[in-house]
């Protein structure tokens, strides 16, 4: 009887099937979906991205690695100071992750409408990097003034107790402006490195479901570890594409430029300073973060997706 019913369903004079969500039904749940990895995933990293940071604007006094960089901030501020910043991390990638996720499946949409299904898809790779591009630009005019706030709030322990203290304390005494002193850099960071994560990630992916799992009887436990393991790929080949404008961002929002100074200059300064080595300052760390943070991303991402019924998105892929 239950299976009668089931196919009645779909029968005229029935009760109709689920409709497939569209429009903003679709994108605000991925837009949710991306906010709550993003936030989730950056702030449960916040410790590693502290000793990151350490070791990237002091890398004489942090020069022992990773796990020697943690015993030294413990040692020398005490456990709480790897919570530095905690707060603005997680708001600024709640914000992030919506304007990014989301992003990026509305405007992959949008290049189907605009090429056509066929010519998308034969395109595939022009369409995530341009949809990855355009999402982040977005995303980052969202990001830019607690990216500030957080590496400020780390960089110098005692400048603010937190997030609204900091944030007040930066609007009070620089104003709006020195919220996006580092927006340059932050683009130049996070477009590549967003590029760089969802390409590799769709292309790996694609790869996985082609030759070894099928996609269609796949379980969600095994789409799950599939997600992991793409996303950990696309991490790694994002953490070293962005890294030298990872260590520039961090050394400008360290402190104030010299009075008339302007961000291109101070970039040009600092990048002259590092040199290419200097520039890869934290490597190590942020390999391991931006790895595991990009394939939780990828994998709650997914999880989430499924539970809101969030299954319309694009997929141009050949798998």
């Amino acid at each position: 009887m239950a299976a009668a019913q089931q196919v009645g369903a779909a029968l005229p004079g029935t009760s109709a099937a689920p409709k497939p969500l569209s429009g903003l039904d679709l994108y605000s749940r991925f837009a949710f979906a991306g906010a709550v990895c993003c936030a989730v995933t950056h702030g449960g990293l916040t410790p590693v991205d502290v000793v990151k940071t350490r070791i990237q604007l002091d890398p004489v006094t942090y020069n022992r690695g990773l796990f020697g960089g943690f015993r030294q901030v413990i040692a020398n501020e005490g456990a709480g100071a790897l919570l530095t910043g905690v707060g603005p991390t997680f708001a600024g990638y709640f914000l992030q992750g919506a304007f990014k996720f989301g992003g990026y499946e509305f405007f992959k949409q949008q290049s189907i409408n605009l090429l056509g299904y066929e010519t998308a898809s034969n395109n595939r790779t022009a369409v995530y990097l341009a949809s990855a591009a355009t999402a982040e630009f977005f995303a980052d005019i969202a990001l830019c003034p607690l990216e500030a706030t957080r590496i400020r709030l780390v960089s110098e322990p005692t400048f603010a107790s937190g997030l609204v203290s900091g944030f007040s304390k930066i609007m009070k005494n620089e104003g709006v402006g020195a919220f996006y002193s580092g927006f340059g850099p932050i683009l130049f960071k996070q477009v590549p490195y967003t590029m760089a994560k969802f390409v590799v990630y769709e292309k790996v992916a694609e790869s996985i479901f082609k030759n070894f799992v099928d996609k269609n009887t796949a379980s969600d436990g095994t789409k799950t570890v599939v997600n992991l393991g793409s996303g950990l790929i696309a991490g790694f080949a994002a953490a070293i594409v962005s890294q030298p404008a990872d260590t520039m961002l961090s050394k400008i929002n360290k402190t104030k430029g010299l009075p008339g100074e302007g961000t291109t200059s101070r970039l040009i300064k600092i990048a002259k300073e590092l040199g290419l080595r200097g520039s890869y300052a934290g490597i190590g760390a942020r390999l391991f973060m931006v790895g595991t943070l990009t394939a939780g991303q990828f994998a709650i991402y997914g999880d989430i997706k499924r539970v809101l019924g969030a299954t319309g998105g694009v997929e141009i892929s050949k798998a």
